[in-house]
């Protein structure tokens, strides 16, 4: 059995449709349904179920999953095996929620872009948990742990969220000075049942009222947020990135999450996943801390 179809087997698997793993594989989707029939015809038995849906594995193909991973990770450690040790070069593509991967990572792409050449780093800005089971990237920062999977998770750091306005609002409106003074300002926040992580349900925790303007974005709330449209809970390492926007009431309204680096449990195999792992965790770390100190060390007022 050939490895190339192997690969466009899983690739199919993982992405549920041909033009998916077309995408994934830089191939055209017919090609791709050319070489799935071609394996179907080798082994002697259908491995997919075209349904409204996309592709779905027939129990034949489930069957296949776990021999075709042992190969992809065989061959992956052979191609380590012959490569470089100057360097680390390939493809490295992070998952992450976008709050990260918006104020996070294209700093820490850079950096390892720099030190490593022939890196090239993907940022998956994504609202929803990255599927690392199907492959959507090679590893992903998540706001918890993962508890079903095989998935393994390590902790990276603790960072912190305050309340904050634009001070454009702040100006245009009274006081802020307790939590019940917050009654008839504009809130910004999530939208509801888009919430895909318990840990993004900030403005419950803060036992504030609903929002008024809300989005699955980190990056559409902060833009709202600059707009002067109210107020919202926003990272700390996002404040530096835009001016003029103040923490209110930080004594009484600070949330604590953490970020978890989060692996496929077969890729702790793969010298070069594990090094670069260690990179991004390092950087993780470091950027959190820069960025918050920064914010720490900026005057601010209150409101």
């Amino acid at each position: 059995m050939d490895w190339d179809d192997l690969r466009i087997f899983l690739a199919v698997a993982r992405a549920e449709s041909l033009s998916g793993a077309g995408r994934r594989l830089a191939m055209d989707a017919s090609t791709i349904g050319r070489r799935i029939a071609r394996l179907e015809q080798a082994i002697g038995a259908v491995l997919f179920a075209k349904t409204p849906q996309g592709y779905a594995l027939t129990a034949e193909g489930e069957r296949l999953i776990a021999p075709a991973e042992a190969t992809e990770q065989a061959a992956a450690a052979a191609s380590e095996a012959t490569r470089s040790e100057a360097g680390l070069t390939g493809q490295l593509r992070i998952g992450a929620p976008d709050g990260c991967a918006n104020y996070l990572l294209p700093q820490i792409a850079r950096d390892l872009c720099a030190a490593h050449p022939g890196l090239e780093v993907q940022i998956l800005a994504l609202p929803r948990v990255v599927n690392l089971t199907k492959r959507e990237a090679d590893m992903a920062v998540a706001v918890s742990a993962p508890d079903t999977g095989r998935l393994v998770a390590q902790r990276l750091t603790d960072y912190r969220l305050h309340l904050a306005a634009h001070q454009d609002y702040l100006d245009r409106h009274p006081p802020i000075r307790d939590i019940a003074d917050l009654k008839g300002h504009g809130l910004i926040g999530y939208i509801p049942d888009m919430i895909f992580d318990r840990e993004l349900d900030y403005l419950s925790e803060t036992g504030t009222q609903t929002a008024a303007i809300t989005s699955n974005s980190v990056s559409v709330q902060m833009q709202a947020i600059r707009a002067g449209a109210g107020l919202g809970i926003v990272h700390d390492f996002a404040i530096p990135f835009a001016p003029g926007v103040r923490r209110v009431l930080e004594d009484k309204i600070s949330l604590k999450r953490s970020f978890w680096l989060i692996r496929h449990a077969d890729d702790r195999a793969s010298r070069r996943l594990t090094l670069l792992a260690e990179l991004v965790a390092q950087a993780v770390r470091a950027e959190v801390s820069r960025l918050q100190a920064e914010v720490s060390a900026a005057p601010h007022r209150l409101a």
